[in-house]
């Protein structure tokens, strides 16, 4: 058992109509949300106290289910603008408190409402405070959110499914949230009382490969004066140099990374060598440090959360950072022309490198944010440098 407080299933309380059954046999009965349906995943936290729809829609957390340690969640409802993909990938969610009514202007719909339109199943009423704790202390375990139209949950079962899902290590998931063909992105960022915008006028072209981008990446990029050429994650490098670019953006995604370097490793050490700018985070950080030599490994319960101090080992300030992944970069198995510029302040490990003698750099985390802070935001203007032969 994952811990000593679950030695068999709890009785079913009479208002519960879903459970969460861990890979162990734990079982936490609660309230269902959302679709009814059953969510099967690795079961994770993220620390936000903001920002849930675009936690839900952001395409890293494919294969997850995510656990809000902050118990509000749905309180401002859901709009159609706070969107990171137009198909979340998450698998489900846990909350503590029942959803309540929206009390924000930008709401339209009430967040239940909208993760029922998203076929989204969660569960409710669950003491994340605890579940948190033990995923802390034991690593995040495979489980299954049960929210059965009929009522019928049969615990045994559910234990036996999430026993029986192979977990994230090992598997590519990039190949299943990418773009299915190629595209142009000219959105801006949103500006109060306007909206999104649209960006007419650029000064370069950037290629973005798609290992599952957030949306707001693409708009920082497109708001800095850049046309964003988006890309498979399986494109070619001669499809990608083909186009022209003067710089090329490695985005964020979800699943193993030696998983997704199997095919995307060969496309980037020729996109390394050919000299153009390159620009990476998450996803995009671990697959460039692969295709230096380097390795990743499962971290056991991962980086998620809008409060993660990053120190940049150049200039020795400390950025608050939004991060989510569950993979690391091992910092010992970098080449030596991979200088390490950022650290977690949290366990001390690798959140970004440069390559020394060419314009190639990467961090760990997410400068975009949504949500999250703003303080990395100066990575974007860096790669701007770059493609303008500044830096």
């Amino acid at each position: 058992m994952i811990d000593a407080t679950y030695p068999h299933v709890p009785a079913r309380p009479s208002d519960c109509d879903a459970a969460l059954v861990l890979a162990d046999g734990g079982v936490i009965w609660g309230k269902g949300v959302g679709a009814h349906g059953v969510a099967l995943g690795e079961v994770c936290f993220n620390t936000s106290i903001t920002g849930y729809q675009e936690i839900m829609t952001d395409p890293s957390y494919a294969g997850q289910i995510i656990t809000f340690t902050f118990p509000h969640i749905g309180n401002v409802g859901a709009n159609a603008e706070d969107v990171e993909t137009l198909k979340p990938a998450a698998r489900g969610l846990v909350i503590r408190a029942d959803i309540t009514q929206p009390s924000n202007y930008r709401a339209l719909q009430p967040f239940d409402a909208w993760l029922k339109a998203q076929g989204l199943t969660g569960i409710s009423g669950v003491d994340t405070r605890r579940l948190t704790r033990l995923i802390r202390d034991r690593g995040a375990p495979s489980g299954t959110i049960v929210f059965p139209e009929d009522g019928e949950i049969d615990p045994v079962a559910q234990a036996a499914k999430a026993r029986s899902w192979p977990g994230l290590e090992g598997m590519d998931l990039a190949s299943e949230v990418t773009c299915a063909a190629p595209y142009v992105f000219d959105q801006t960022e949103w500006v109060w009382g306007a909206g999104y915008g649209v960006q007419s006028k650029p000064r370069f072209h950037v290629v973005a490969v798609d290992f599952g981008a957030k949306r707001n990446i693409l708009r920082i990029l497109a708001t800095l004066g850049c046309r964003v050429t988006v890309v498979p994650a399986t494109a070619s490098a001669e499809e990608i140099l083909g186009l022209e670019p003067d710089g090329i953006f490695l985005s964020n995604g979800p699943g193993d990374p030696a998983a997704t370097g199997r095919y995307a490793v060969p496309m980037l050490q020729k996109l390394i060598a050919s000299g153009k700018p390159v620009f990476g985070i998450c996803l995009g950080h671990q697959l460039l440090a692969l295709a230096l030599g380097a390795k990743t490994a499962k971290m056991a319960i991962g980086h998620r959360g809008a409060n993660h101090p990053v120190k940049d080992l150049e200039t020795g300030k400390v950025e608050i950072t939004s991060q989510n992944h569950g993979f690391v970069v091992r910092a010992e198995t970098l080449p030596r022309e991979a200088k390490p510029t950022h650290l977690s302040l949290f366990d001390g490990s690798i959140e970004g490198f440069r390559l020394e003698g060419k314009p190639v750099f990467a961090v760990q985390y997410h400068p975009e944010a949504s949500p999250g802070p703003r303080d990395s935001r100066y990575l974007f203007e860096r790669f701007i440098g770059m493609m303008e032969g500044r830096n």
